[in-house]
Protein backbone atom coordinates (compact mmCIF):
# COMPACT_ATOMS: atom_id res chain seq x y z
CA UNK A 1 0.00 0.00 0.00
CA UNK A 2 1.41 3.62 -0.95
CA UNK A 3 -0.82 5.45 1.29
CA UNK A 4 -1.38 5.51 4.66
CA UNK A 5 -5.49 5.40 4.65
CA UNK A 6 -7.68 7.45 7.06
CA UNK A 7 -11.42 6.69 7.08
CA UNK A 8 -13.30 9.65 8.09
CA UNK A 9 -16.33 7.74 9.61
CA UNK A 10 -17.11 5.71 12.83
CA UNK A 11 -19.53 3.64 10.36
CA UNK A 12 -18.72 -0.19 11.79
CA UNK A 13 -19.69 -1.49 8.14
CA UNK A 14 -17.26 0.85 6.84
CA UNK A 15 -14.61 0.26 8.76
CA UNK A 16 -15.43 -3.94 8.35
CA UNK A 17 -15.32 -3.46 4.44
CA UNK A 18 -11.91 -2.05 4.31
CA UNK A 19 -10.62 -4.65 6.49
CA UNK A 20 -12.50 -7.60 4.82
CA UNK A 21 -10.74 -6.14 1.47
CA UNK A 22 -6.97 -6.18 3.74
CA UNK A 23 -6.72 -2.29 3.87
CA UNK A 24 -6.00 -1.55 7.64
CA UNK A 25 -7.21 2.23 7.63
CA UNK A 26 -6.78 4.62 10.62
CA UNK A 27 -10.52 5.59 12.52
CA UNK A 28 -10.83 9.43 12.43
CA UNK A 29 -14.59 10.30 12.88
CA UNK A 30 -16.08 13.76 11.33
CA UNK A 31 -18.45 15.60 13.93
CA UNK A 32 -19.56 18.19 10.99
CA UNK A 33 -23.22 19.18 11.09
CA UNK A 34 -24.55 17.86 8.14
CA UNK A 35 -26.36 20.19 6.80
CA UNK A 36 -26.16 22.21 3.12
CA UNK A 37 -25.47 25.89 2.05
CA UNK A 38 -28.03 25.29 -0.92
CA UNK A 39 -30.61 23.10 -2.29
CA UNK A 40 -28.84 19.96 -3.98
CA UNK A 41 -29.54 17.22 -6.12
CA UNK A 42 -29.15 13.84 -3.89
CA UNK A 43 -25.93 12.99 -5.45
CA UNK A 44 -24.41 16.41 -4.87
CA UNK A 45 -26.10 16.30 -1.38
CA UNK A 46 -23.93 12.70 -0.78
CA UNK A 47 -20.44 14.50 -2.60
CA UNK A 48 -20.62 17.68 -0.76
CA UNK A 49 -21.30 16.14 2.76
CA UNK A 50 -18.25 13.65 1.78
CA UNK A 51 -16.03 16.71 1.00
CA UNK A 52 -17.08 18.37 4.07
CA UNK A 53 -16.03 15.64 6.79
CA UNK A 54 -12.77 15.13 4.72
CA UNK A 55 -11.97 18.25 4.86
CA UNK A 56 -13.00 18.37 8.47
CA UNK A 57 -10.33 15.47 9.09
CA UNK A 58 -7.85 17.02 6.69
CA UNK A 59 -7.84 20.31 9.19
CA UNK A 60 -7.79 17.99 12.28
CA UNK A 61 -4.29 16.06 11.25
CA UNK A 62 -3.20 19.81 10.33
CA UNK A 63 -3.41 20.95 13.50
CA UNK A 64 -1.79 17.98 14.97
CA UNK A 65 1.01 18.33 12.47
CA UNK A 66 0.36 14.99 11.32
CA UNK A 67 -0.09 16.12 7.57
CA UNK A 68 1.95 13.45 5.57
CA UNK A 69 1.47 10.57 3.13
CA UNK A 70 -2.16 9.92 3.98
CA UNK A 71 -5.45 9.46 2.05
CA UNK A 72 -8.59 10.39 3.56
CA UNK A 73 -11.48 8.91 2.64
CA UNK A 74 -14.89 10.03 3.14
CA UNK A 75 -17.98 9.06 2.70
CA UNK A 76 -21.44 9.66 2.81
CA UNK A 77 -24.73 7.66 2.02
CA UNK A 78 -28.63 8.44 1.64
CA UNK A 79 -31.65 6.90 0.56
CA UNK A 80 -33.87 8.45 -2.53
CA UNK A 81 -37.08 7.72 -2.88
CA UNK A 82 -38.14 9.18 -6.14
CA UNK A 83 -41.95 11.19 -5.72
CA UNK A 84 -41.95 10.74 -2.71
CA UNK A 85 -44.23 12.33 0.00
CA UNK A 86 -42.03 15.27 0.51
CA UNK A 87 -42.55 17.18 -2.44
CA UNK A 88 -42.63 15.76 -6.62
CA UNK A 89 -39.29 15.85 -6.75
CA UNK A 90 -39.27 13.34 -4.37
CA UNK A 91 -37.88 12.56 -0.83
CA UNK A 92 -34.22 11.82 0.70
CA UNK A 93 -34.19 9.39 3.79
CA UNK A 94 -31.12 9.99 6.29
CA UNK A 95 -31.32 7.90 9.64
CA UNK A 96 -34.61 7.53 11.37
CA UNK A 97 -35.35 9.98 14.55
CA UNK A 98 -36.92 7.34 16.20
CA UNK A 99 -39.30 4.44 15.36
CA UNK A 100 -42.28 6.36 14.26
CA UNK A 101 -39.96 7.93 11.89
CA UNK A 102 -38.58 4.69 10.57
CA UNK A 103 -41.99 3.18 10.72
CA UNK A 104 -42.93 5.79 8.06
CA UNK A 105 -39.64 5.52 5.74
CA UNK A 106 -40.37 1.79 5.04
CA UNK A 107 -44.01 2.30 5.01
CA UNK A 108 -43.17 4.70 1.87
CA UNK A 109 -40.73 2.02 1.02
CA UNK A 110 -42.89 -0.83 0.60
CA UNK A 111 -43.95 -2.11 -3.31
CA UNK A 112 -41.83 0.61 -4.43
CA UNK A 113 -38.59 0.95 -5.95
CA UNK A 114 -35.95 3.31 -4.28
CA UNK A 115 -32.13 4.74 -4.73
CA UNK A 116 -29.14 4.31 -2.06
CA UNK A 117 -26.87 7.32 -3.58
CA UNK A 118 -23.36 7.12 -1.87
CA UNK A 119 -20.87 9.78 -2.20
CA UNK A 120 -17.07 9.57 -1.36
CA UNK A 121 -14.67 12.38 -1.14
CA UNK A 122 -10.73 11.47 -1.22
CA UNK A 123 -8.11 14.06 -0.19
CA UNK A 124 -4.49 13.22 -0.83
CA UNK A 125 -2.98 15.38 1.97
CA UNK A 126 0.32 15.51 0.54
CA UNK A 127 -0.72 16.84 -3.10
CA UNK A 128 -3.76 18.75 -1.49
CA UNK A 129 -5.54 16.86 -4.24
CA UNK A 130 -9.28 16.01 -4.17
CA UNK A 131 -11.71 13.69 -5.89
CA UNK A 132 -15.42 12.86 -4.94
CA UNK A 133 -17.81 10.95 -6.97
CA UNK A 134 -20.81 8.98 -6.35
CA UNK A 135 -22.40 5.62 -7.13
CA UNK A 136 -26.30 4.51 -7.32
CA UNK A 137 -28.12 1.34 -6.53
CA UNK A 138 -31.43 0.79 -7.58
CA UNK A 139 -33.62 -1.42 -4.91
CA UNK A 140 -37.09 -2.71 -5.04
CA UNK A 141 -38.54 -3.91 -2.40
CA UNK A 142 -41.58 -6.25 -2.15
CA UNK A 143 -44.86 -6.10 0.20
CA UNK A 144 -44.74 -6.56 3.86
CA UNK A 145 -46.49 -6.21 7.22
CA UNK A 146 -47.33 -3.31 9.22
CA UNK A 147 -46.77 -6.40 12.15
CA UNK A 148 -43.46 -7.32 10.27
CA UNK A 149 -42.08 -3.53 10.07
CA UNK A 150 -43.52 -3.31 14.00
CA UNK A 151 -41.39 -6.36 15.00
CA UNK A 152 -38.14 -5.62 12.58
CA UNK A 153 -38.53 -2.07 14.44
CA UNK A 154 -38.35 -3.71 17.98
CA UNK A 155 -34.22 -4.84 16.51
CA UNK A 156 -31.74 -2.47 16.99
CA UNK A 157 -31.01 -2.84 13.19
CA UNK A 158 -32.74 -0.03 11.51
CA UNK A 159 -31.81 3.26 13.77
CA UNK A 160 -28.54 4.00 12.27
CA UNK A 161 -28.75 3.29 8.90
CA UNK A 162 -30.25 5.64 5.98
CA UNK A 163 -33.51 4.63 4.75
CA UNK A 164 -34.05 2.94 8.32
CA UNK A 165 -33.00 -0.73 6.89
CA UNK A 166 -30.00 -2.81 6.49
CA UNK A 167 -29.71 -4.85 3.70
CA UNK A 168 -27.28 -7.26 4.85
CA UNK A 169 -29.62 -7.87 7.64
CA UNK A 170 -33.14 -9.53 8.45
CA UNK A 171 -34.88 -7.16 5.99
CA UNK A 172 -33.01 -8.34 3.05
CA UNK A 173 -35.86 -11.16 2.36
CA UNK A 174 -37.85 -8.31 1.26
CA UNK A 175 -35.58 -7.07 -1.50
CA UNK A 176 -37.46 -8.01 -4.76
CA UNK A 177 -34.18 -6.53 -6.86
CA UNK A 178 -31.38 -4.37 -7.12
CA UNK A 179 -29.33 -2.66 -9.46
CA UNK A 180 -25.92 -1.86 -8.98
CA UNK A 181 -23.21 -2.62 -6.06
CA UNK A 182 -24.89 -3.92 -3.27
CA UNK A 183 -21.93 -3.14 -1.23
CA UNK A 184 -22.71 0.52 -1.94
CA UNK A 185 -26.34 -0.35 -0.67
CA UNK A 186 -23.96 -1.70 2.84
CA UNK A 187 -22.68 1.75 2.86
CA UNK A 188 -19.83 2.17 1.27
CA UNK A 189 -19.81 2.05 -2.99
CA UNK A 190 -16.03 -0.28 -3.00
CA UNK A 191 -16.26 -1.47 -6.63
CA UNK A 192 -16.05 1.95 -7.63
CA UNK A 193 -13.79 3.29 -4.91
CA UNK A 194 -11.22 0.13 -5.95
CA UNK A 195 -11.07 1.99 -9.52
CA UNK A 196 -11.23 5.89 -8.36
CA UNK A 197 -8.44 5.25 -5.87
CA UNK A 198 -6.19 2.34 -7.65
CA UNK A 199 -3.29 4.58 -7.58
CA UNK A 200 -3.08 5.12 -3.77
CA UNK A 201 -3.65 1.45 -2.71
Amino acid sequence: MIYDLILASASPRRKEMFLEHGYHPAIIPSDIEETLPVPMTPSETVMFLSLKKALDVSGKLEEKGSLTHQLIIASDTIVFLPGGSLSQAGEVMGKPKDEDDAFRMLSALRNNTHLVISGVCLIDVSAETKMCFSDTTKITFGDYSDEDLRAYLRTPEAYDKAGAYAIQGTFEKYVTSINGSRLNVIGFPWEKFEKKAAKYL
